[in-house]
C-alpha cells in the first residue's frame, strides 16, 4: 500500500479533489509517524498495533566481499495484526 493508494481511496470516498486527498493522506501518515516517535506505539482497532523496538549493535557480513561489518544499534517498527484482521484475511 502506498500514499497514492490511500489518497485515491480517500478521493473516492470523500468525493474531494486529488490535491486535498493527497494532503489528507500525507497528514495521516505524518500523524502515525509522530505518534510512533512520541509514544513508541500506535494501535488501530480492528487492524493492528505498530510498536517501536530497539535493535542491538551487531556484526554482519558484507554480502559482496564477505568481510565483517559493524552494524550500529537502532530502532525498528514492528506490526502485529489484530485478531479481527487475521480472521478476515
Amino acid at each position: 500500500m502506498s500514499k497514492a493508494f490511500i489518497a485515491a481511496v480517500l478521493q473516492d470516498l470523500l468525493d474531494c479533489s486529488g490535491v486535498a486527498a493527497t494532503k489528507t493522506a500525507d497528514d495521516l501518515v505524518g500523524a502515525v509517524v509522530a505518534e510512533l516517535k512520541q509514544k513508541g506505539g500506535f494501535t488501530l482497532p480492528s487492524f493492528g498495533t505498530f510498536t517501536v523496538h530497539k535493535t542491538k549493535a551487531r556484526k554482519a557480513l558484507n554480502p559482496r566481499t564477505g568481510e565483517p561489518v559493524k552494524v550500529k544499534a537502532g530502532r525498528t517498527v514492528r506490526f502485529k495484526a489484530s485478531p479481527v484482521l487475521k480472521k478476515v484475511v
